[in-house]
């Protein structure tokens, strides 16, 4: 029971912490509104089923091991990461777009995004990897357990993942006002770029 509390608090200080899926809800939010932010942590989450699934059948400890296939992955990861942060960065607005067919594309993207820029991130692989095993017990089906706990981290932060896009849709009306949106936009680019470096710069173990 103890080790149980332990995984649910420490996963819930992980999901909570700013991060790179905070920055891309926050921004996808305040550009279409609750259901972009909603179909964007939908795209997050099932990136950590992905990485759960990885982790689980030993995809990710061949990840760690091979160092070819982490660099390859990594880059790949940063370098999405900064396309979305330079295009936040030099966005402009249009009003020559037809709206249906604005907000359909937008729509059909956020997912995506989400999805994408968690798969690529091999930093959740080595989360997932390093943090679920210290909660397995050896006498039980190992499998079943990192599977359990992988869906439970995937639960948690769509949870969190939705009362925060409530809460940053509340405040729409202000954040979207175009002095707010531009330096949002601005920060928004700024911080995304900067994880692609980090991510980039992160050394193989």
């Amino acid at each position: 029971m103890n080790d149980i509390l332990t995984f649910l608090i420490l996963t819930l200080f992980v999901i909570m912490s700013p991060g790179i899926d905070t920055a891309l809800i926050t921004k996808r939010t305040m550009a279409d509104g609750q259901t972009g932010g909603y179909k964007m942590a939908l795209g997050l989450a099932s990136g950590s089923l992905v990485h759960t699934l990885a982790a689980t059948f030993g995809l990710s400890a061949l990840l760690l091991q091979s160092a070819l296939a982490f660099e390859a992955v990594k880059y790949a990861g940063a370098l999405y990461l900064m396309y979305l942060g330079i295009s936040s960065l030099f966005s402009k607005k249009s009003d020559t777009t037809s709206p249906v067919k604005e907000e359909k594309s937008k729509e059909t993207s956020a997912f995506r995004q989400g999805l994408v820029s968690n798969v690529l991130n091999p930093k959740v692989a080595v989360f997932f990897l390093t943090f679920l095993p210290q909660f397995v017990q050896s006498d039980q089906n190992v499998t079943l357990q990192l599977l359990l706990m992988g869906i439970t981290y995937t639960i948690l932060a769509i949870t969190w993942f939705f009362v925060f896009v409530f809460f940053i849709n509340y405040l729409r009306k202000w954040l979207t006002t175009p002095s707010v949106q531009r330096f949002m936009d601005k920060a928004t680019g700024v911080v995304l770029i900067g994880f692609g470096l980090k991510l980039a710069f992160e050394k193989h173990k």
